[in-house]
């Protein structure tokens, strides 16, 4: 398992896993075929290297096996494939549940009331780590955790998630906040109104959970957030240096 895994690492930048391994794992991450091949071989090293940066621990006695390692690190990496593993360098630890989990809350209201309950969660994303996700892919098909809460991280990093991450040089916060800020606006109205939106409406719940939902369809779903978002679609292609919606358009027939 790890071990092993971290075994393989010490020999070489690439650690020669097998062809056929990679393979395997990249069939059950669709979102991988929008990457060109070039993309594809830097995201392999990628993982690697975040395998061998950070500390995984499974909940309650959940077994990590390799494969889930380097799923995880796959989709993990996408979001800085082009920003580099610098970005997550302000936490270490993530944590790996069998499945959803519960989390107990207190809330404070505006009157001072504290009001307790259970959340039941896919993921979580905390300020200076851990990263925690659930691993459950085929329970809930269309969403991706480890998207999500990494690009909380990456949300996380000047500061509490609000939606406007640290930005690549030359990008314009004001654009920024136009795009995302018009785009959210709509889905609240969408959400309200019952229409369709173009993606998750969970997004509406926080300009912080707008920004990760995007981001999880930036990968996921491209085209469906270029042609209902066309300005957030572009910003994430500067952030993210990729145009996976080319890579879809591309597979269509």
């Amino acid at each position: 398992m790890l071990d092993r895994l971290q075994r393989w690492l010490a020999g070489t930048p690439t650690a020669d896993l097998p062809e056929a391994r990679w393979q395997a794992l990249e069939r059950q991450l669709p979102c991988l075929q929008f990457l060109p091949a070039e993309a594809r071989g830097r995201l392999r090293a990628m993982a690697l290297a975040f395998v061998a940066e950070k500390e995984f621990y499974g909940a309650h006695g959940f077994a990590l096996d390799d494969d889930i390692l380097l799923s995880i690190a796959l989709q993990a990496c996408l979001p800085v494939l082009n920003l580099g593993l610098e970005r997550y360098r302000h936490w270490v630890g993530i944590v790996v549940y069998d499945g959803d989990f519960v989390v107990d809350r207190e809330i404070v209201d505006e009157d001072g009331i504290v009001h307790s309950g259970a959340d039941t969660l896919l993921g979580e994303a905390w300020q200076g780590g851990p990263v925690i996700v659930s691993w459950d892919p085929a329970a809930h098909p269309g969403t991706n955790v480890v998207i999500h809460e990494f690009a909380h991280t990456l949300d996380m990093a000047n500061g509490e998630a609000d939606g406007f991450p640290p930005l690549r040089a030359g990008m314009s916060r004001a654009a920024w906040a136009q795009a995302f800020n018009a785009a959210y606006t709509d889905l609240c109205h969408r959400v309200d109104h019952d229409l369709d939106t173009a993606i998750d409406p969970y997004a509406s719940e926080h300009p912080a959970e707008f920004f990760a939902v995007a981001s999880e369809a930036f990968f996921e779903t491209p085209l469906d957030l270029r042609d209902g978002y066309p300005a957030v679609y572009a910003q994430l292609a500067t952030l993210y240096g990729l145009d996976p919606a080319a890579g879809e358009a591309a597979l269509e027939p």
